[in-house]
């Protein structure tokens, strides 16, 4: 029972600043515009200081696991070929529509949620593998989006433009970016001065809240009018088959440290992410979907997100499958 109650109190205020945001976004109904001032403060001001944080202090060493990397990141790759056939076949072909889907399945809430969440639970120490898995899954996401969009036709300008533009947009997002600058700092052993660095420490810790809030208010704004036949289904593969694809590469390949797998199974166990709604409003392909694959994949997960965290904390799962 301690333990039931110790994960319940570290995950309550996750989820509590969520259903606060859609309670007061259902209750005053403000425009959606003003959401824009928001978003640019945690994508451009609020998250680059917390990813730089992350990373700052770690040794290059540590940051060089490729066999981590590649693992994480083929598992999420996985999960998005399985919600993209599902996607295609619910939206009898319709190729954009399932693009999204393929993110609805594979893309966690990596930025918003993972880092505050996992280190809570697993420690400082796991700082250096939440910082893994964010770049890559969202380097990989970021890349196969515009690319396959551009693939389906959506996308008005020709292919190499397209590639152009990937590489463009993958080397100048603020998340990339600032752990860049962390990986610059940490190889130079370089401080912020006093001032900077308290800044910087207030920013991070604005990060987390501010963005709960705004995924319960995007969802409020958004309400869903029907349930998509597909929308079980990617809920499945995101919060349960996600993670376990993950834990089985991990384990398969061996030598990755087991505080390591423990935090790419619950990164991979964690909610769909806020972005799948920015994308599809973006592309303004699947929005309500979108919305609705959010909304039923985060209630879902205040029960399947606290059953990994207990197995994980209370030693029940191992890290390694196979020995």
């Amino acid at each position: 029972m301690a333990d039931l109650l110790s994960i319940f109190n570290l995950v309550a205020p996750f989820f509590g600043l969520i259903l606060l945001g859609f309670v007061i976004g259902r209750w005053k109904q403000l425009p959606e515009e003003g959401l824009a001032w928001l978003q640019f403060f945690l994508i451009y001001v609020a998250l680059p200081p917390l990813f730089y944080r992350l990373i700052a202090d770690k040794p290059l060493s540590e940051l060089a696991n490729w066999k981590f990397i590649a693992c994480t990141t083929t598992a999420t790759f996985c999960a998005f070929c399985l919600s993209f056939a599902l996607g295609l076949k619910h939206a009898h072909g319709n190729m954009p529509q399932a693009v999204m889907q393929g993110v609805a399945g594979a893309y966690s809430n990596i930025g918003y949620m993972g880092p505050p969440l996992i280190l809570a639970a697993l420690g400082p120490e796991a700082s250096a593998p939440v910082v893994l898995i964010f770049v890559f899954d969202s380097v990989l996401l970021f890349s196969l989006v515009p690319l396959l969009m551009a693939f389906a036709g959506v996308e008005k300008r020709s292919l190499a433009a397209t590639l152009r533009e990937v590489v463009w947009r993958v080397l100048t997002h603020p998340f990339n970016v600032a752990t860049l600058a962390g990986v610059l700092a940490s190889y130079l052993k370089f401080e912020l001065p006093t001032a900077i660095d308290r800044m910087t420490l207030w920013l991070s810790q604005a990060a987390a809240p501010c963005a709960l809030f705004l995924l319960g208010v995007t969802v409020a704004l958004r309400p869903m009018k029907s349930m998509p036949g597909e929308v079980p289904g990617l809920v499945v593969i995101k919060l349960l088959l996600h993670p376990l694809l993950v834990w089985l590469l991990l384990s398969a390949v061996g030598g990755i440290p087991a505080n390591w797998i423990y935090v790419a199974l619950i990164m991979a166990a964690l909610p769909p992410a806020l972005n799948i709604f920015v994308i599809s409003t973006q592309y303004r392909v699947g929005v309500e979907r979108a919305s609705a694959c959010i909304l039923v994949g985060t209630i879902v997960s205040m029960i399947t997100l606290p059953g990994f965290l207990w197995l994980v904390k209370t030693g029940r799962i191992a890290a390694d499958l196979f020995h």
